[in-house]
């Protein structure tokens, strides 16, 4: 039963939180005068946005809440409500409330100058996070964290393929061809300079329209198969806003390339003879006193990076289903692909799941190799800090740091198929409760409906292998 002080505290911070708002519906209009519309955006189990495009004259009404039903966080990647999850039917489709993001307005890269965005979060009636929804689910372990007096500091680089609107003479997709040329680049090419001036164009809008947005990007580097290209986004201490700009990304940069007569896609693993789309995110920890807590003061391994290090790799079997999202994901752990095949770690090393990078004491860090550019953002980071914590919290034992290939090392292997990392999600009682015993479940339900669904439909290849041989 919700009591009167948290009664209090609620309708207190949401007067708050209307003022604010509705400041910053003025300071946009002010700068952005002709705006006729806003899409209002949810972000949903699969990263994907649900939401509805409003006039912006009905913006100032949003700072009382608007509604959503539940679920939308119970969705396939087809946006088709999983019953099984228990947040639609069962319960009469309820809707929940929702609130704006504070800072997320921001002009829409498909018509800056008409066309606003602004996200939501959802809560319960009482004005309690809603549970399943990943934002809330990675807020309330960043929390978490916060109550241990660590802070941490992160950044999401992401990989990504534009690739040509037609398809090839056999029906597969197929990399773009320069702009205003008939060349298609079809050799790998790392760090291509020319790659990049050949996609200038594109590249450039979306640099521009990051800054727009103010999302913090590096600039683009031309990745190792033709069409592919990674954008790092900028350390943070505010891992909510983190991922929000790599979601974002995604969306800027899907419109940017539609813009320009091509596809964007995240895919983990889009073609078969070229190499993944990864999603790498680094991440330090931060003391009270604004310390690096991952490093001892000659720059080595702190304690408290081992027992991370430790509980990291603990719960990773388990994680690869928030990782590895989907039945395509599995197919980018390859050999010799510089993606981890095991829980592993190690030093300046390409081939471990755990990279400490090189660098001084203030940026020694974790870059977690891991997730596929497919998977959502808050879910990778939910993972990551639920590892953390378990290693935190828990004696575990650190096996030794990679040395040389880690495809050859021992070590617990990574599930390389959904369902058994469906099983490892499943069966791991840790990650379970950190995460959120309700999340699990809806989560668990919707990646197995999905599943199943996948595994009835019968492929091209089955036909050609088995019609006559059979």
């Amino acid at each position: 039963m919700t009591n009167l002080v948290e009664v209090e505290d609620f309708t207190r911070l949401r007067e708050e939180r209307t003022s604010a708002f509705r400041n910053e519906i003025k300071a946009y209009l002010e700068r952005h005068p002709e705006t006729q519309f806003v899409d209002i955006l949810l972000n949903d189990l699969n990263g994907v946005f649900r939401g509805k495009r409003i006039p912006v004259t009905s913006l100032p009404k949003l700072d009382k809440g608007c509604y959503f039903p539940a679920s939308v966080f119970a969705m396939d990647i087809l946006g088709n409500t999983v019953e099984e999850a228990g947040l639609g039917q069962d319960l009469g489709e309820p809707d929940n409330i929702c609130f704006p993001v504070a800072g997320s307005l921001v002009p829409s890269a498909a018509d800056p100058d008409h066309l606003a965005q602004l996200l939501l979060s959802m809560r319960n009636q009482d004005g309690t996070p809603f549970d399943v929804e990943p934002r809330n689910v990675l807020e309330r372990l960043w929390q978490q964290l916060g109550d241990r007096g660590l802070f941490p500091v992160v950044a999401v680089e992401l990989e990504f393929y534009l690739v040509d609107k037609q398809r090839d003479a056999e029906g597969a997709i197929q990399p773009p061809c320069a702009p205003g040329s008939d060349e298609r680049n079809m050799q790998s090419q790392v760090y291509s300079v020319d790659n990049l001036d050949h996609f200038a164009d594109v590249l450039s809008d979306i640099a521009r329209l990051a800054k727009l947005q103010g999302i913090p990007a590096d600039g683009a580097l031309a990745e190792s198969s033709p069409g592919q290209f990674e954008i790092n986004l900028h350390h943070t201490k505010d891992v909510l806003s983190a991922c929000d700009h790599a979601v974002l990304l995604k969306r800027l940069i899907r419109q940017v390339a539609e813009s320009h007569g091509m596809n964007a896609t995240f895919m983990a693993k889009p073609y078969a003879e070229f190499a993944g789309s990864g999603m790498h995110v680094h991440i330090s920890m931060l003391d009270a006193a604004d310390h690096n807590a991952f490093a001892n003061d000659d720059g080595s391994d702190s304690p408290l990076l081992k027992r991370a290090l430790a509980g990291m790799i603990a719960l990773m079997p388990a994680s690869m289903a928030l990782l590895a999202p989907n039945v395509n994901a599995y197919r980018r752990f390859v050999p010799d692909a510089f993606v981890p095949l095991q829980a592993s770690w190690g030093h300046n090393n390409r081939t471990v799941a755990l990279r400490i990078p090189c660098g001084d004491t203030e940026n020694h860090r974790v870059e977690y190799r891991v997730a596929g550019a497919d998977a959502n953002p808050y879910l990778v980071m939910s993972a990551i800090l639920a590892g953390i914590l378990y290693g935190i919290d828990t004696a575990l034992p650190l096996p030794p740091a990679v040395k040389g290939n880690g495809y050859e090392a021992d070590g617990d292997a990574l599930p390389v198929r959904q369902s058994d990392a469906l099983c490892a999600f499943e069966e791991s009682h840790p990650l379970q409760v950190l995460l959120g015993p309700r999340f699990s479940t809806v989560w668990h339900s919707c990646k197995h409906h999905e599943l199943m669904h996948f595994e009835r439909l019968i492929t091209a290849t089955e036909i050609d292998w088995m019609l006559k041989n059979a």
